[in-house]
């Protein structure tokens, strides 16, 4: 079930869908910008891609006056959520902050409704994107699609593999907390790559990994809650 978009266009702004109204508004997604400056988010351009992505459009009708909430995990169905705003501003900055700049060449794991993997369309000139679970990764192909997003490419799989036919990728971000650091991820990162990812199971803490021409520099920087990383596909 692979499939491919090609280079992110532009958002439709003219389409009620969306720039929405009253609280998925393009004005509430500037508020909401607004705070997460207020709250140490620094990199302008994460801001900038943050105040043109409709979050709202990537949740169900009946959550989308809830999508700009800084502190909320909505549901996306399947046990699924979709990431805070925060907590995608504060992957996002991470990843664009490595010594090598914002990265050219991105592998996400986890799809799930596909928000993150539209932030990262606007960062990066290639995503690749892994999801296990069919029909997420197929909504979240569709929706992509209708924001005319072509740089990213899905492979539905198990997300403890990554993308290695892929690789080497400038930044890796995993979405769900793993029980531990799979090294088949730290394998496909670049010299001067990144990966971020959640890793625990009762209490999980967020991992940053650099990778130097001679080893892994690992620190943690945040504790976090995640749906669990869970193998095999359906």
């Amino acid at each position: 079930m692979d499939g491919a978009l090609a280079m992110a266009g532009e958002v439709r702004l003219g389409a009620a869908k969306f720039t929405g109204s009253g609280m998925t508004s393009d004005r509430t997604r500037a508020r909401m910008v607004d705070v997460l400056r207020q709250r140490g988010i620094k990199h302008e351009k994460v801001l900038s891609v943050m105040s043109e992505v409709p979050r709202h459009v990537f949740v169900e009708e009946a959550l989308q006056e809830r999508a700009y909430e800084l502190d909320k995990a909505l549901p996306i169905g399947f046990g699924q959520t979709i990431s805070t705003p925060e907590m995608v501003a504060i992957m996002s900055e991470l990843l664009c902050d490595r010594p090598g700049g914002v990265p050219k060449k991105v592998l996400e794991i986890g799809t799930g409704c596909g928000y993150q993997t539209a932030i990262l369309g606007k960062l990066a000139k290639d995503v690749y994107t892994v999801e296990r679970i069919a029909p997420l990764m197929d909504k979240a192909r569709r929706t992509l699609r209708d924001l005319r997003y072509y740089n990213v490419i899905f492979k539905h799989a198990d997300g403890h593999f990554g993308y290695a036919d892929a690789g080497p990728y400038d930044g890796i971000i995993m979405t769900a907390a793993a029980s531990h650091v799979p090294q088949e991820l730290t394998a496909q990162l670049a010299v001067g790559g990144r990966l971020i990812l959640p890793v625990g199971v009762e209490q999980q803490q967020l991992y940053v990994i650099d990778r130097t021409e001679s080893a892994f520099q690992q620190r943690v920087v945040h504790d976090v809650r995640f749906v669990p990383l869970v193998s095999g596909i359906v």
